[in-house]
């Protein structure tokens, strides 16, 4: 079930979805940097393998390690993305904090529109337009819904 919010509700919810969009930003970051660091440990460890072959890269414990964090990074991500959609709002860019959220306006669903470092909901879409055709809350015909 879709959960429609007001402009303040969305407003109400911003310090919340704050910290949840900084917290995926910074883990999706942490996360390509371990992908990068395994990438460039199996690639040595292959080598090693190979001309060594004496240590096989399943054995190897910073591989291990590398793995395990990011599964754990990635727990966390999924947890917080969780958190979104029990909310009923759409995360559209992790590294920019994108999200919308639905709305009513004038009987109409639309996306508020709202990304980290804005301190308030300011912006909308219809439902088919994405971030591009994204409009300040002054151009919204009839208005979104208060509380």
């Amino acid at each position: 079930m879709t959960q429609f919010y007001s402009l303040d509700d969305a407003n109400d919810l911003l310090p919340e979805l704050m910290q949840v969009a900084g917290r995926l930003r910074d883990q999706r970051e942490e996360l390509v940097g371990l992908r990068d660091a395994y990438r460039l440990r199996e690639s040595t460890v292959i080598e090693g393998v190979i001309a060594e072959t004496a240590e096989s890269g399943d054995d190897d414990v910073e591989l291990r390690r590398l793995r395990l964090r990011m599964r754990g990074i990635v727990d966390q991500m999924q947890a917080d993305v969780a958190w979104l959609d029990e909310r009923s709002i759409m995360l559209r860019d992790i590294p920019t904090g994108l999200v919308d959220l639905p709305a009513l306006a004038g009987g109409r669903p639309v996306w508020l529109c709202w990304r980290l470092g804005e301190d308030s909901v300011g912006f909308w879409h219809g439902q088919e337009d994405g971030f591009a055709g994204r409009l300040p809350l002054a151009f919204l015909r009839d208005g979104v819904a208060r509380a």
